[in-house]
């Protein structure tokens, strides 16, 4: 379905949890009212594509700059140097981010979107998907949700070989905008149930992202060089298919975020510190955490 509207563009929706392509802005002039307009729109869909961009590094960053303060990438090299607040990343044989993960969601202030340019993108593979985290917080059952607005989850940035930077989390968000509750953990920085014992976590973690990953909360989307895609990282997790082997270049600014707030935690941490002899490694992480923390 297209519908018309927002400052003349038109808009058609790609899924039923999320997403919409949109065409009828050029983001190379677009100004203060059109980067309204977009922020209206991503917090309808939560996940925008604009084909036919080909913006240049400078309009990317100015663009960028309508909706907040940017940041490149806080642990991985950027080829950038003089261009802080964009990031690129080049592959051949295969995607990088290819496990569901919201943005850095180890950071005390997780990115608030990414708005991400494709260079350059293989004849075949490398489709990107996405996941409603609204979807998949409103469609567990009652007690499960009853659960895990009780729960705070552990961070970190071991994927990036930072596993220090770690931070916790509610694990259902409030978005502080539209107010929905959103499900707020994922298979690639999230690594402990704060509230539960490390096999219980494991059971629940699992569990959990596994189901973001259903179909019925997905879009997926088939790139063409020159589309930008803006998502919202606050409720959504995105996955690039690992199944390409020419070049993907993209190029990324990411608006730094707002911390996550949700319902304050029901319960303390376990293991109790007097069991920490036994415990596993990432309860001896999460202790770590919670020691700076209480000194800080």
């Amino acid at each position: 379905m297209t519908q018309a509207g927002h400052a003349n563009m038109e808009v058609t929706r790609l899924a039923g949890a999320l997403g919409a392509q949109v065409r009828g802005v050029d983001l190379a002039m677009a100004g203060p009212e059109q980067a309204e307009a977009i922020r209206s729109l991503l917090l309808e869909h939560l996940v925008l594509f604009l084909p036919g961009q080909r913006i240049t590094v400078d309009e990317h960053i100015a663009f960028g700059r309508h909706f907040g303060t940017l940041e490149s990438h806080p642990n991985l090299k950027n080829p950038f140097t003089d261009r802080d607040e964009l990031f690129e990343l080049a592959a051949s044989h295969g995607g990088i981010a290819d496990e569901w993960h919201t943005d850095l969601t180890f950071q005390e202030r997780p990115a608030v979107m990414s708005i991400l340019h494709m260079v350059k993108c293989p004849e075949t593979g490398g489709d990107t998907l996405w996941t409603s985290l609204y979807a998949a917080f409103e469609e567990l059952s009652p007690p499960m949700q009853d659960l895990c607005l009780g729960l705070t989850a552990l961070h970190d940035a071991a994927p990036h070989n930072r596993p220090d930077s770690m931070m916790v989390h509610p694990v259902v968000r409030e978005h502080p905008e539209t107010g929905r509750k959103a499900l707020y953990v994922n298979e690639h920085f999230t690594r402990r149930i704060v509230e539960m014992s490390a096999g219980e976590s494991d059971a629940l973690l699992r569990y959990l992202t596994n189901w973001v990953k259903n179909p019925r909360f997905t879009v997926r989307y088939r790139w063409s060089e020159g589309t930008v895609a803006i998502w919202d990282n606050r409720c959504t997790q995105h996955f690039v298919l690992n199944d390409f082997d020419s070049e993907r270049i993209i190029q990324r600014v990411t608006v730094i975020g707002d911390q996550p707030q949700g319902e304050p935690p029901r319960w303390p941490p376990w293991p109790r510190p007097e069991r920490l002899s036994a415990a596993s490694r990432h309860d001896r992480q999460l202790f770590s955490y919670l020691r700076r923390k209480e000194s800080a």
